[in-house]
């Protein structure tokens, strides 16, 4: 009974292990950041860098509509078996690649622009993944070392918020909660967190 449920739970685990991944990494030299690196499973978990070795990623949760949709796009790219760069001339946008896991399988394009309106939605929306966790962590930092700069960070995080282009929410909320809770913030700092966690909860 013993060999048959480690047997059993070592198919599980091997099942696990070849549920496919997206991966997407953005180059670009001079820009802040520099590099970014988003990996989305199929159950809509993810992760964010800042660096190849970043030891602490941002972890992160999309609905199941957004995964969705990243998934449909890689299909219609072919899992990105084939070329997408454009032949235009256009200036240095970073260098994004598109890699599709799939157990010991994987296949990946590089490109800088491409025309191809799929390839251009799903790297939206990678940008969009990334634009919140440069919101998350400018707001942690903010919140722990600079408590005059906490508005200034909530101003931009409710601006991308407007702009559609947040797709975690929840993932701010115990921060806006503690802004929200403790009086060493400015008062206008802890109203607008106190809003924006409202916001968040009611769009649930």
């Amino acid at each position: 009974m013993r060999a048959r449920f480690l047997t059993v739970a070592a198919l599980s685990c091997a099942l696990a292990a070849a549920e496919p991944r997206l991966f997407f990494s953005k180059s670009f030299p001079g820009s802040s950041p520099a590099y970014v690196a988003i990996t989305v499973e199929p159950d809509g978990a993810g992760e964010y860098k800042e660096a190849p070795d970043d030891a602490s990623p941002l972890k992160f949760q999309l609905s199941s509509a957004v995964t969705a949709e990243m998934f449909a796009l890689a299909e219609k790219l072919d899992h990105f078996k084939r070329p997408l760069e454009s032949p235009l001339k256009v200036a240095q946008m970073g260098m994004k690649t598109f890699r599709f896991e799939d157990g010991a399988a994987r296949t990946e394009v590089t490109f800088n622009f491409s025309e191809d309106p799929d390839a251009r939605t799903l790297t939206d929306c990678f940008e969009r993944i990334s634009e919140t966790g440069q919101n998350y962590w400018f707001l942690e930092r903010t919140v722990k070392y600079d408590k005059l700069g906490v508005q200034k960070a909530l101003l931009q995080f409710e601006a991308a918020m407007d702009r559609k282009r947040v797709v975690f929410p929840q993932l701010f909320l115990p921060m806006l909660d503690r802004v929200a809770k403790n009086d060493s913030y400015l008062n206008m700092a802890r109203s607008r967190a106190a809003n924006l966690a409202d916001s968040i909860r009611s769009a649930k």
